[in-house]
């Protein structure tokens, strides 16, 4: 199975029976991030918090908790307010601003067990469809 391509039912499954954990499943991701870095997909890639949550989701697995989203890689737009990562908007006005609290969809997202492996690029302030207003 290539990972890029399969469905989070088919990830959930991998972890679900132990082929891979979410920490190798979270690293080949980050991997991938990092080697296509060319793309500019992304405004941000929190290594360290992805990596932390990975390892929490495997204790979860290992415990028997069957999140519906536990242990899966995912990356949010940079709209969404996540604590511990950069929260931007995509403009360089907020360029250092980390927030203090969860969006609602961030926030169900933890709760569903998802590992987030950072932020997404796109429009500045979300104004247009096709990410040439960038800062990045």
């Amino acid at each position: 199975m290539k990972l890029e391509t399969a469905s989070i039912h088919d990830l959930s499954q991998v972890l679900a029976s132990r082929e891979l954990s979410a920490t190798e499943l979270t690293t080949h991701f980050l991997d991938r991030i990092d080697a296509h870095s060319e793309l500019n997909a992304f405004i941000s890639v929190e290594h360290d918090l992805a990596l932390e949550s990975a390892a929490e989701a495997d204790r979860r697995l290992r415990a028997g908790d069957r999140a519906p989203l536990l242990g899966i890689p995912i990356a949010e737009k940079d709209l969404f307010c996540t604590v511990g990562g950069l929260t931007t908007a995509a403009s360089k006005m907020l360029a250092n601003y980390c927030s203090p609290f969860d969006s609602t969809v961030s926030f169900n997202l933890k709760q569903a067990g998802a590992v987030g492996l950072g932020k997404c690029n796109r429009d500045e302030f979300a104004m247009g469809s096709s990410n040439e207003n960038s800062y990045v």
